[in-house]
């Protein structure tokens, strides 16, 4: 394994652990030549799996980009990082173990929508609302009837509120001396 710091060639391992529910291990290296310190994963690969985008194009499947997408819809969420992994490990394993090689970039979109609602209501809707390219209020609404009573209860309440104030006054701005 390479340093990521200088480029040397000759890495040492320094701990080994199963992480990811047994699904990877875990390890962390040093580099003799500039003492830097780093992480690795090993993660077993099933097959290689080609996502078929929506323009035609494929692509190898990414499990970083899958990572990344689901924190943004997270972001500044309160979900324990454990269950993230176990998300994106069982959406990774369930597309490996399908047996299909070209998966569309739809089902994998699903299968995320799935998981996060799943995980956490507002990032669901984070998600479904990029995922799903809405274009005006309508489509949120929608989406927040198929939630449930409670959550989409408290978001008809909320706008219901916001219609009925008045909107806000800006104060006038001051002359400098």
């Amino acid at each position: 394994m390479r340093c990521p710091y200088c480029g040397g060639s000759d890495t040492q391992v320094k701990d080994s652990r199963p992480s990811e529910d047994g699904a990877a291990i875990r390890r962390r290296r040093v580099c003799p030549d500039c003492a830097g310190r780093f992480t690795t994963f090993e993660r077993v690969q099933l097959r290689e799996v080609t996502v078929v985008k929506r323009s035609g194009k494929r692509v190898p499947f990414d499990r970083d980009k899958l990572q990344r997408s689901i924190d943004v819809a997270l972001r500044k969420r309160a979900v324990d990082p454990d269950r993230v992994e176990r998300l994106v490990s069982g959406i990774t394993r369930q597309l490996e173990s399908s047996g299909e090689a070209e998966v569309s970039s739809e089902a994998i979109g699903e299968l995320v929508m799935e998981g996060l609602k799943g995980l956490d209501d507002v990032a669901y809707v984070r998600f479904a609302s990029v995922y799903k390219n809405f274009r005006e209020a309508k489509d949120f609404e929608d989406l927040l009837g198929t939630l449930g009573g409670t959550l989409a209860a408290g978001v008809e309440t909320e706008v219901a509120a916001a219609e009925a104030a008045p909107p806000p006054r800006r104060r006038a701005r001051q002359a400098k001396p």
